[in-house]
């Protein structure tokens, strides 16, 4: 994916400039792709020094972008300048398209070799290819309008390089276009994959910039609005230069550095932030976010000084997870050439930008909390408020913290009399099984290996704690059964080194009320309990929903196959009806786990050598969430939108009723 983005950014770079405010991205189902700008288009004139044209330069000399030199672009998304030469390096095959001057030039290169394919039998990686011999040659194949200009970049990985299955990851592509139309406001971008039976198109434009990112991103109730905290200096810094004879020297520049945050709290404790640098992710932080931080612990330590008394904080020490608790923000800083550490850029690494960033966070931040506004003041007094009792609840919880491993928490504290425990001490090997319902549970004991499979059953469906508050989850009975039987702790406090259970197995009925079930328990597991998912230690069980008895000729014991999708039980009927087999009618349907008795769920869910486990993704708990909160959360109108848009796509044979 990273080939594809770096060509993706030389189109937003464009767009950043002020040049051109749509790109198409389109991948082709012979698996390349092709990323069409509406801009300047790449430069057609001969480059003096090499002979050669702007295209061929850019797509095969490192260095040779529009981020080096003359200054094309005051902040672009790289710094080395090697994207486009090296995705043409990488390419089995690489066209470019560039409307320019009233004309459309045309260049191919094969693994970065510039020259000519014969696509007289149509257009294929593996086509007839030519390389010139004395001298490249931009081709001239039309005509446009003028004013029209633009790229067109299309390429195929090369197979001596990529592994086979190679593909372009449909979902990475959503979220980095989605993310790009966040950072450019009105730039659109369009995703076509044609590489399925129906075209997937999906279109991405925000007028809202990053305040519409963090209200995306913010999946809890507001404390305060979404605040925009802007800014800009100049710093100077000393870089290598090439001088008119080609060598070397340090030189002197100013730079200027824009500032640009989003962010708000929210009721939740969790804390999604995002850093760009020129629109370029930097997941792993750098010298910005490290300013945003050290700004936002400054600025709120100060202000509960100053309110100590009426806030009842105490001589107590505001740490950085204490601001951080519920805080949604996107941090974005744009710099000409920034210093990133290596060529993927997770990590800025400009030292003046932190001082930067700190002293204009700082600055904003405290004038918002200090205005006079009525609803500036409520907000700021409610946040406030929400960092003090994040303090005291830390406090609190690493004090009454518990200390002793798994045994030790079963002999000293009073765990729900329904937990039926295992008898290894060794955490590694220990399963718990959350159960739905008493009946499932009589036959699951009679299923398990009680040396280190543990069960818990829970009463019909726990309670939504999308919509419910912490003190709802907390007296909550079911919820606070599975929260007290695992050991961990919830929320900020969770310990993953103190889980009672290596693996913990949700085991619902295969209907649709089991599925209900399961969700409403991966909510509770991503909200409260998220270090066990992100660990990959919770899972789903996969209880079978037909059970098939292949009646056999003879002596020869009858046959039992188990299928967990009416499609599957149709296509093992066609099998064996074709193969001229018998089977014992009615077919049985699980209706749930009660049904079976101890053999058959040992035999298909419970054994760990036959049954099968889906582990639960983060990705996976985060999909439950979103549509938790749009068929259950507080907000009525996105429900309304997805009935209606959902309406022609109703399906009466779906329904498990």
């Amino acid at each position: 994916m990273h080939c594809l983005w770096e060509i993706i950014d030389n189109s937003v770079d464009e767009a950043l400039a002020g040049h051109g405010s749509s790109i198409d991205i389109q991948l082709h189902s012979d698996g390349s792709v092709e990323v069409r700008d509406h801009a300047r288009g790449i430069p057609v004139d001969i480059e003096p020094k090499t002979g050669l044209s702007g295209v061929e330069v850019v797509f095969t000399k490192l260095h040779a972008g529009g981020k080096f030199g003359s200054g094309s672009y005051a902040a672009s998304g790289g710094l080395h300048g090697v994207g486009a030469s090296v995705v043409n390096a990488l390419s089995a095959r690489l066209d470019v398209e560039v409307d320019r001057d009233g004309k459309t030039h045309r260049m191919s290169f094969r693994r970065g070799e510039p020259g000519r394919f014969d696509d007289s039998n149509g257009i294929s990686a593996n086509s007839p290819f030519k390389p010139f011999e004395d001298a490249s040659s931009l081709d001239v194949v039309g005509k446009v309008a003028k004013g029209v200009t633009g790229t067109r970049v299309r390429y195929w990985v090369d197979p001596q390089i990529f592994i086979k299955d190679a593909s372009f990851a449909t979902d990475e592509l959503m979220s980095r276009a989605r993310q790009t139309a966040f950072l450019v406001p009105g730039l659109r971008l369009q995703v076509n994959d044609q590489r399925t039976s129906e075209a997937l198109v999906s279109d991405f434009k925000f007028d809202g910039g990053i305040v519409e990112f963090v209200d995306y991103l913010a999946s809890d109730n507001a404390i305060t609005n979404t605040w925009r905290l802007t800014g800009a200096t100049t710093f100077t810094e000393t870089v290598p230069v090439l001088n008119e004879q080609g060598n070397m020297e340090s030189r002197e520049v100013e730079r200027n550095c824009e500032v640009d945050v989003a962010l708000r709290w929210g009721t939740g404790y969790d804390t999604t932030l995002k850093s760009f640098v020129n629109i370029i992710s930097t997941p792993k932080g750098g010298t910005h976010v490290s300013g945003f931080e050290q700004a936002l612990l400054k600025v709120l330590r100060t202000q509960i000084e100053a309110n100590s008394r009426k806030l009842k904080a105490g001589n107590d020490k505001v740490e950085k997870e204490d601001v951080f608790a519920g805080l949604t923000a996107v941090v974005t800083v744009r710099l000409a050439e920034p210093q990133f550490e290596g060529q993927t850029k997770e990590v800025l690494g400009t030292p003046a930008v932190r001082n930067i960033v700190s002293n204009t966070i700082a600055k904003a931040l405290t004038e918002r909390l200090e205005s006079s506004k009525r609803d500036d003041k409520t907000q700021a007094a409610m946040l406030l408020e929400k960092v003090v009792a994040e303090m005291k609840s830390r406090i609190s919880a690493r004090t009454h913290k518990e200390t002793q491993r798994r045994k030790n928490a079963l002999e000293s504290s009073s765990l729900p009399t329904k937990l039926v425990d295992c008898r290894t001490q060794e955490t590694a090997v220990s399963e718990l099984f959350i159960v739905e319902g008493d009946s499932a549970l009589g036959t699951a004991k009679l299923a398990r290996d009680s040396e280190y499979q543990a069960l818990l059953p829970i009463r019909g469906k726990i309670l939504n704690v999308q919509k419910a508050s912490v003190s709802d989850m907390l007296s909550n009975a079911e919820c606070a059964s599975i929260i007290q039987v695992i050991g961990a702790g919830s929320g900020r406090s969770f310990d993953l080194d103190v889980a009672r259970y290596g693996k913990v197995i949700l085991m619902s009925d295969a209907d649709v009320d089991g599925a209900h079930i399961r969700t409403l328990l991966l909510t509770l597991f991503f909200r409260y309990m998220r270090p066990l998912v992100d660990a990959g230690r919770v899972y789903a069980a996969v209880p079978p929903l037909h059970r098939v008895v292949v009646i056999n000729a003879g002596t020869k014991p009858n046959e039992t196959i188990y299928t967990y999708s009416q499609q599957e039980l149709e296509s093992l009927l066609a099998k064996l009806k074709s193969q001229g087999k018998r089977y014992q009618e009615p077919i049985q349907r699980y209706k749930g786990l009660g049904e079976m008795d101890a053999d058959q769920l040992a035999e298909t869910t419970m054994d760990r050598s036959r049954r099968a486990l889906r582990r639960v993704r983060v990705e996976d708990a985060e999909a439950a969430e979103r549509v938790f909160e749009l068929l259950m959360g507080n907000e009525v109108a996105p429900r309304r939108d997805f009935i209606i848009d959902s309406a022609d796509d109703f399906d009466t044979d779906k329904v498990d009723a």
